[in-house]
């Protein structure tokens, strides 16, 4: 649910919704806005890193991140098991390369999918008086410091109180994988604490998870078709993130019972 405005910029090009200078991204089809999964799954781990303190690596002249370097290094950092490793790609020859790509590279465990709007919402936001359809305008103005001018403008943004659909998937590789998802709650928990998409520092982007439902997946659920969620029971369901962590061993003894 969002605590506050929210907005996650879309693509301007050839696009000219109302004169409103900074528009939110929204699904081509529906006109509907929603949260891009990339854009959950980025500030998640962007906020892991920050909370663990991890080394960062120079990816980009501009840009650096966390990167285990060797598999020595990745067999003790949860946060590049959970997310990943992207090859060594910077050497000196074919054949040391073809050696680093293949030893560096590690699989994400973690899938983010994209937020939808719920029914309830789409509903409220249609009977709602706003500015855009399901959408907000807030007028801002920026202050030249030096000449002290104002410089308005217009930013669109999805109000606050409004609720996506939010599905994230966990790859259990090894049994001891299941204590890592604990991780993920924690960077949760660390994005409701800061924000999500632009003008966080001015107030936008406050979000909570709220009504957690957890479902297990495992390998005979796939072999028998028997893994739709849609007509499977959760075998944990919470009110929120905090409450996760707090009762995370209880989730994990479920886990192991639904083996």
């Amino acid at each position: 649910m969002t605590q506050s405005g929210l907005h996650i910029g879309g693509a301007t090009t050839g696009i000219d919704i109302g004169g409103v200078d900074s528009i939110v991204i929204r699904d081509p089809l529906t006109n509907r806005p929603y949260i891009p999964g990339s854009s959950l799954k980025g500030k998640m781990r962007s906020l892991l890193e920050k909370f663990h303190n991890l080394k960062q690596y120079p990816v980009t002249e501009d840009i650096s991140i966390h990167q285990c370097q060797s598999s020595e290094e990745y067999k003790n950092c949860d946060l590049c098991k959970i997310f990943g490793v992207v090859a060594v790609k910077n050497t000196d020859s074919k054949e040391k390369k073809e050696s680093l790509e293949k030893e560096s590279w590690k699989p994400t465990r973690i899938t983010v999918r994209d937020a939808i709007l719920t029914e309830k919402s789409i509903e409220d936001l249609e009977n709602a008086d706003t500015d855009l359809p399901f959408t907000e305008v807030k007028w801002e103005a920026v202050i030249d410091r030096v000449t002290s001018r104002a410089m308005p403008r217009q930013i669109e943004r999805v109000p606050a109180g409004v609720i996506f659909e939010f599905q994230l998937n966990f790859n259990v590789f090894e049994e001891k994988d299941k204590e890592i998802f604990k991780q993920v709650l924690l960077a949760m928990e660390l994005l409701e604490h800061d924000y999500l998409g632009g003008q966080g520092t001015r107030g936008y982007g406050q979000i909570q998870f709220q009504n957690l439902e957890i479902f297990w997946n495992s390998n005979e659920d796939y072999k028998n078709g028997t893994c739709d969620l849609d007509t499977k029971n959760p075998i944990y369901k919470i009110e929120n993130v905090a409450m996760a962590k707090q009762r995370f061993d209880q989730i994990l003894s479920k886990l192991n019972v639904s083996e």
